[in-house]
């Protein structure tokens, strides 16, 4: 099977400038609509946690959504919230069975590209154990691919990319599948400003950067933009600058961005004080635990 990362490691600068772009909830709002009505629902339906499907909901909005793992890789996501979901005493109370799944930590373990591609590959060689998650994996991509349309970007995302067109080579970071990407940026007419789209079939956020940027370019010349703290961990493992769209302010974080960041970015001026204070807004914008 070719790797499809090869493409990011192949990449080479056309401009002094990059900037990695998230998607989800960063340059589209999709993020509630994917997640409360398409991961929720195959949550519940194949993990059979329909008698406490209240607490399902509430585990998996706020990992996915209100907390510091928001933006998460759904492989990592899902353990995490039937690990939460395990300990809430309402779920005890109520003798529910969560079930674990031993083989998607196992997997998960010696994996790095956590995709739909290299799950079926695993599940196609033998890997029964993980036709679960499979399963319930394919079920969240076909109500994602039934339901989310016409979610258009952010206002001044357009703009912004204008704005950085010529002058920075741009791509898409994100931990979804690279069809969703392309369908997504080619339906509102913005795939045309980036280089390349990378998804989760190419590795992590970390990888991405690390294999399309580290290295090419002048640590001061490379930005992340992100919603997520995952994002801003991938910046910060490669050495690059970030610029964080705060959840639930996410109008105001374009409308700075293309006022102000951008232009400081591209001056030389963003790294130091002015980036810090833009990271203590964003660390104190999302909980790292829930309040049940």
């Amino acid at each position: 099977m070719s790797d499809p990362a090869q493409v990011l490691r192949d990449f080479q600068p056309g401009s002094d400038f990059f900037i990695g772009i998230d998607s989800d909830g960063c340059v589209f709002d999709s993020m509630e609509i994917k997640h409360k009505e398409c991961f929720v629902p195959m949550f519940v339906k194949h993990n059979g946690l329909q008698a406490v499907s209240k607490y399902a909901r509430q585990v998996w909005e706020f990992v996915n959504l209100y907390s510091k793992t928001r933006g998460a890789n759904r492989f990592p996501a899902m353990v995490r919230s039937l690990e939460l979901l395990r300990e809430r005493p309402e779920v005890q109370a109520r003798n529910v069975n969560v079930p674990s799944h031993p083989a998607l930590d196992e997997w998960m373990t010696r994996e790095t590209k956590l995709g739909n591609a290299t799950l079926a590959a695993e599940v196609a060689g033998g890997n029964d154990d993980l036709a679960p998650v499979k399963d319930w994996s394919d079920a969240v991509n076909a109500h994602i691919a039934d339901i989310v349309h016409g979610v258009p970007p952010f206002p001044l995302v357009r703009e912004c990319l204008a704005q950085a067109l010529g002058r920075a080579d741009m791509m898409v970071i994100s931990q979804t599948p690279s069809d969703a990407l392309e369908r997504e940026w080619d339906e509102h007419d913005i795939a045309k400003f980036v280089k390349a789209i990378a998804g989760q079939e190419m590795g992590t956020k970390t990888e991405h950067l690390q294999l399309a940027a580290a290295g090419k370019y002048s640590t001061e010349k490379m930005l992340m933009i992100g919603d997520a703290p995952g994002d801003h961990k991938a910046a910060k493992a490669n050495g690059v600058l970030f610029y964080p769209i705060l959840p639930g302010q996410e109008e105001s974080s374009w409308e700075r961005l293309h006022g102000e960041a951008l232009n400081r970015f591209f001056a030389g001026t963003f790294a130091g004080d002015y980036e810090a204070q833009l990271c203590t807004e964003f660390a104190a914008s999302l909980p790292e635990h829930p309040s049940w």
